[in-house]
């Protein structure tokens, strides 16, 4: 709520503003004063003089006007405010050129513009629905391409980044786009903390305080910053990364132009993104990360919540005993690169500084070893890109600084150590291995034994009381060998590839949990994502339901339908494999107050369509006919462009073409 509150204050009371009138433009020779503001096309910004919270000084920027009324984007004269409502903005011809001037009570120049080149025939300034101030060609071609703008307020940013501006650096001009926070609600003028992105060795996110790092998103990984795990995919927006020899730089893109989204520094440091929520008329905090705390662990950090890495120890036990881990953590064998060094493996952490480190994008892992282990110099190595299975390489020549274990979205990474201490980590790991196989052990004939004595005791008291009774299991295995040969027409997974893709069932991967049983997102060795759908032992459902779905969705073929890719029926198990979906399903949008609003009428007809394709297919254009019985939101899945697939057979029925009814020994459905 703290980040909220501070972005609400910097939206500036409308009292303080008397709106004479209105324009779309300043052409040379015109100009705008107090009372008087350029609107954009739409009415979605508004460019005008204000005075922001209690403040009495007077800045001419940049607001929403649609919505969020009064919410600062931009200011132009931030560090030279004016002292009363005097203030006159025009296009004049300045020195060589022409240029957007802010002049005070005695015509001195507050802000300008950088100077036009009089090459410029009919420059015309224009406030654009993306809340962009450009200098352009009234007349001339191409006017629209941000490429061919002669000046524009994006380049450099406020403390506030909106859609479509670029974050980074021109290696060309030295042009710095970076976002820098208000000194208070009260004063727009630049403080000390900035966000942008350092170009020095391979680019990198970062967050300062004048010189100091606060925060290091890290370096960009071909999916996200290596250290920022809430730049995901999502319905609001997408972003990209370039990086070549003329720039590197940021941006985001609304998806949806009707649900905008910014990202924002406050005063204390804090990058906030913010989403409009039109249901409650505020912005809602998305994400964050904070520059109020030092988000280093290092070999000189003061943290005291730091660990060595494996193979290092504090460089003063005595003074990491007391809490103080300024020394930091040194290698405990010193590295000997005549007798062999290794590498030993990090996984899932944030890569460390890279600075000084180096990148080559056309080479692979393997490669990037033997460089590594070639310099004697270098200290880690990684791939640059972590998509498809990895690729590229960077390469460390320094202390790994800011090291940060995260074990959803991390990569891996190879730190060179001496061969003799990668023995002893070696000899560590098998003694906790044989002490683990131990314990297990123990525990495993412990359990054997209580369960060899209940059994005895059940079979005893089950041969008393009912020799009659048919064995269950065995005749559920009778029933299967009937569809065995079906069954056998879809791609077979092994137990083994399925453990693997799910990292063994874990929490981390559940997806939830339905009738059937619960549900795991996996990815294959080839980097394909799956989703898991396994048979829970206390499911209603069973193995005439598995069955059942297994066979109908691998006759169907359908966009509307989910892609069903094999199943696994090894070690007493059930368990089927889908395409993954990413949206998840209709059911977490449509109950939710706040994901609601990304389906607009647009998208909601789309997935309304997609359905009724679906079901046609289903019921009269497939090769069999076949009745749901469990159509529901939470059964509609959606994939990265909200297209609706129908999942979930187990309760489905087959008809005969010619046939209109049938009967039933159960009763099911929704």
């Amino acid at each position: 709520m703290e980040g909220l509150k501070i972005l609400i204050i910097y939206s500036f009371l409308f009292c303080n503003i008397r709106t004479a009138s209105t324009r779309d433009a300043i052409s040379l020779g015109q100009s705008i004063r107090e009372g008087e503001t350029v609107v954009s096309a739409s009415e979605s910004f508004e460019l005008g003089f204000f005075s922001p919270g209690k403040s009495k000084s007077r800045y001419l920027g940049i607001w929403f006007k649609k919505i969020a009324t009064g919410t600062v984007t931009w200011v132009a004269n931030r560090d030279a405010p004016l002292s009363d409502r005097s203030g006159v903005l025009s296009m004049s011809r300045r020195g060589n050129g022409t240029a957007l001037v802010l002049l005070n009570s005695t015509n001195d120049v507050v802000w300008s513009s950088n100077i036009v080149s009089r090459a410029a025939q009919n420059p015309v300034a224009v406030l654009l629905e993306s809340g962009n101030l450009v200098v352009k060609e009234k007349d001339g071609n191409d006017n629209d391409d941000p490429d061919h703008f002669l000046w524009q307020s994006f380049d450099y940013p406020s403390h506030t980044l909106l859609a479509g501006m670029k974050l980074g650096v021109n290696l060309v001009t030295g042009l710095n786009r970076l976002m820098s926070s208000w000194k208070s609600a009260d004063d727009p003028a630049r403080s000390e903390y900035t966000y942008g992105i350092d170009p020095s060795g391979v680019p990198q996110a970062m967050l300062k305080k004048g010189s100091t790092i606060r925060y290091r998103a890290g370096s960009w990984n071909g999916l996200h910053w290596t250290g920022m795990p809430q730049l995901q995919p999502n319905p609001v927006y997408t972003f990209e990364f370039v990086s070549n020899e003329n720039e590197v730089f940021y941006r985001f893109k609304l998806i949806n132009s009707s649900v905008p989204t910014m990202m924002v520094i406050n005063t204390i440091g804090d990058v906030q993104r913010f989403t409009w929520m039109e249901h409650t008329k505020k912005w809602g905090l998305f994400a964050r990360f904070s520059g109020t705390i030092l988000d280093h662990c290092n070999i000189h950090s003061d943290s005291p919540d730091c660990e060595c890495l494996e193979g290092f120890e504090p460089k003063s036990p005595g003074d990491w005993y007391m809490l103080d881990k300024s020394g930091g953590c040194g290698r405990k064998t010193p590295l000997n690169c005549k007798h062999g060094d290794g590498f030993l493996k990090l996984k899932t952490v944030k890569v460390p500084d890279t600075r000084y480190a180096q990148v080559d994008k056309n080479i692979i892992l393997l490669e990037c070893k033997e460089l590594c282990s070639r310099n004697c110099s270098c200290t880690a190595y990684a791939n640059s890109d972590v998509r498809g299975g990895g690729s590229g390489c960077l390469l460390w020549f320094h202390d790994l600084i800011d090291i940060k274990v995260l074990p959803e979205i991390g990569q891996d990474i190879y730190v060179r150590m001496a061969a003799s201490e990668l023995g002893k980590i070696e000899r560590r790991k098998q003694q906790r291995k044989a002490k683990q196989v131990t314990i297990i052990i123990t525990s495993i004939l412990l359990a054997t034994g209580v369960i060899l004595l209940g059994a005895i005791v059940y079979i005893w008291k089950k041969k008393h009381r009912n020799y009659g009774k048919t064995d269950d299991r065995q005749e559920l295995y009778s029933n299967e060998k009937g569809s065995s040969k079906e069954e056998m027409e879809l791609p077979i997974f092994d137990w083994k590839t399925i453990v693997d893709a799910t990292d063994n069932f874990s929490e981390e991967n559940k997806l939830g949990e339905g009738g059937f049983g619960p549900v795991y997102k996996g990815m294959l060795i080839e980097g394909q994502e799956i989703a898991v759908k396994r048979l829970s032992k206390s499911s209603g459902q069973g193995v005439e339901e598995f069955k059942n779905e297994a066979l109908l969705i691998a006759k169907l073929q359908h966009r509307n339908l989910v892609k069903l890719l094999g199943c696994c029926t090894q070690r007493d198990e059930r368990v089927l494999v889908y395409e993954y979906l990413p949206n998840k399903s209709l059911d977490y949008f449509i109950f939710d107050t706040t994901r609601s609003k990304v389906l607009d009428w647009q998208n909601r007809c789309h997935i309304i369509g997609g359905i009724a394709r679906g079901l046609l297919y289903l019921h009269h254009d497939s090769r069999l006919r076949i009745i749901h019985r469990d159509l529901k939101a939470s059964n509609v899945l959606l994939d990265n462009e909200m297209n609706p697939k129908i999942s979930d057979f187990g309760m489905a029925r087959a008809f005969g073409l010619d046939q209109t009814e049938a009967n039933t020994n159960r009763v099911v459905g929704t």
